[in-house]
């Protein structure tokens, strides 16, 4: 799908027709005739749209000719049966050519929906430079709206796992973790490409756009700080429930034990009284029974009190 967006006179996004100076054309699930258009009609590099349409690309800056590729990984979320949230990155490319933008999506983009929601201040297609700036910065704002809902999580998950201890909160711990790594690598990626911008040798930046970069930084690195600091605690709390799962494990272990040999007492002394022989005392059904639970209070004493000696 190719849409075309313009700026207006009033500095509200509209969709218009045709393409002209100053737009953004938003591309979202190109088909093979758009790619072709794209290459043919607006004369798009064809490697830049091949990287664009890779789902495995990372974030990085290229320029060729008269053309500028920035590939940003951007955050997403996703909800699946068991209601439990993950998170990944998927690329946004975003490509300047002569006057206009092109952003390529594989699918739907959660920064390309803010933007036209309008939840993006201050956009102005005219203005290419602080465009793709906004459009990084919006994507920070949102890891770092991400990484808090992690550790939402994360402490809610940990509160059930105080209580019992269940395989799906272990998974969903593991998810979080895996979500994790994920958004950290993307961000440090996105670093990457920012100190490149940085640089002023891919796109030219005026003033008020070396502000708006500073800002793009400052987030980014938060968000790398904060999804390192969350990582380190999820991996510390999956250690100490490990740790709990195992002590658990034990006291079931040394319950069954203990049932184990109580009930083998009683067993072994019907064992002798169940031969054929006339050598045993007071072969009477009273008297094995007796002598069985005397065993047995005595067995269970000498058990619970080693089991205090060991704590």
């Amino acid at each position: 799908m190719i849409n075309i967006y313009k700026t207006s006179e009033v500095n509200r996004l509209e969709k218009v027709d045709y393409a002209d100076a100053g737009c953004w054309i938003a591309v979202t699930e190109p088909s093979s005739q758009e790619i072709k258009t794209l290459i043919d009609q607006y004369g798009l590099d064809t490697d830049f749209i091949k990287s664009s349409l890779d789902d495995e690309e990372t974030s990085r800056v290229e320029r060729e000719d008269d053309q500028t590729l920035i590939i940003v990984d951007t955050p997403e979320s996703e909800l699946r049966e068991d209601d439990t949230v993950v998170y990944y990155t998927t690329p946004l490319a975003i490509i300047i050519k002569d006057s206009m933008i092109f952003t390529i999506t594989l699918r739907k983009n959660t920064v390309i929906d803010d933007l036209l929601k309008g939840r993006i201040r201050g956009v102005t297609t005219a203005h290419r430079t602080k465009f793709v700036l906004q459009l990084m910065l919006r994507a920070s704002a949102i890891y770092l709206l991400y990484l808090r809902q992690i550790d939402k999580a994360s402490n809610s998950i940990e509160q059930h796992l105080h209580e019992a201890t269940k395989n799906q909160e272990i998974i969903q711990l593991l998810e979080l973790q895996k979500s994790l790594v994920y958004l950290s690598t993307s961000l440090k990626s996105n670093e990457t490409s920012l100190n490149k911008i940085l640089r002023g040798r891919v796109i030219k930046l005026y003033e008020d756009d070396q502000d708006l970069l500073e800002d793009v930084l400052i987030e980014n690195k938060q968000a790398i700080e904060m999804s390192t600091i969350y990582s380190s605690i999820l991996t510390s709390t999956m250690e100490a429930f490990s740790s709990v799962i195992n002590n658990n494990m034990n006291r079931v272990m040394w319950r069954l034990t203990v049932m184990t040999i109580i009930l083998a007492v009683p067993t072994i002394i019907y064992s002798f009284y169940g031969m054929n022989t006339s050598d045993l005392p007071i072969p009477q059904t009273w008297f094995p029974t007796l002598i069985s639970i005397i065993a047995v209070v005595i067995v269970a004493v000498v058990l619970s009190k080693s089991k205090s000696m060991r704590k």
